[in-house]
């Protein structure tokens, strides 16, 4: 399959949302990448319902939600009410993560969850076929502009080889953090299926040229 693009709202102007969502809509990216922060799970606080929902007023491609946060089962029914599409949640923020993710699939989205860098792909395992995606983060979670974690190309294959040995091949593989052209195509090469671009997309001194640069190779 080809890949998808998620530009990562997290990088956008905050005084002319709007005016980048509406970018992105106009793009030849496929999803809007949120990241929702508690300061808790990841020391920065990023935003939350009321910012989602005025997003999702003017999206006009799917939500693709990354929970980085702490207790994300009190939140899942809110999210879907709020128009979200995938919803992510950290592997080690779920004391639960098979109710976890049958919650969010029973809600009516697609479930996925997210590693840290340290965390190895094997914690997911048992979890395989309950999954729609696995986002590998290729930073340390909480802050964009981060350098990319080059051990990130042998996770990602790892983590391809781990979903066809449990029988969940349909699943997708999202890289988030340091994702651009340099490196994008090499990361399709090794299994993912989606990037998630903030930095290299809305701070690019053409937005629509990177994104198309992304998504279309």
């Amino acid at each position: 399959m080809a890949h998808l693009l998620a530009p990562s709202l997290l990088a956008a102007d905050f005084a002319n949302l709007q005016r980048d969502v509406e970018m992105v809509n106009a793009s030849e990216a496929h999803w809007f990448h949120l990241d929702v922060m508690d300061g808790v799970f990841v020391p920065n606080i990023s935003f939350g319902m009321p910012v989602m929902e005025a997003i999702a007023r003017h999206a006009t491609k799917p939500l693709d939600v990354h929970l980085m946060i702490v207790d994300p089962d009190r939140y899942i029914q809110t999210f879907a009410d709020l128009g979200a599409d995938v919803l992510t949640v950290h592997a080690e923020a779920c004391t639960h993560l098979h109710r976890t993710l049958s919650a969010i699939r029973k809600a009516g989205m697609k479930a996925g969850v997210a590693l840290n860098p340290h965390t190895p792909v094997e914690v997911l395992r048992d979890v395989a076929q309950e999954l729609d995606l696995v986002c590998l983060m290729s930073v340390n979670p909480g802050f964009g502009g981060q350098s990319f974690i080059e051990r990130t190309y042998a996770k990602t294959r790892a983590m391809r080889s781990l979903l066809d040995e449990e029988g969940a091949p349909e699943a997708l593989i999202e890289i988030d953090g340091g994702v651009g052209v340099g490196n994008a195509k090499a990361l399709v090469d090794a299994g993912a299926n989606v990037l998630v671009a903030g930095s290299s997309v809305f701070r690019a001194e053409h937005p629509l040229e990177a994104a198309r640069a992304l998504a279309c190779f």
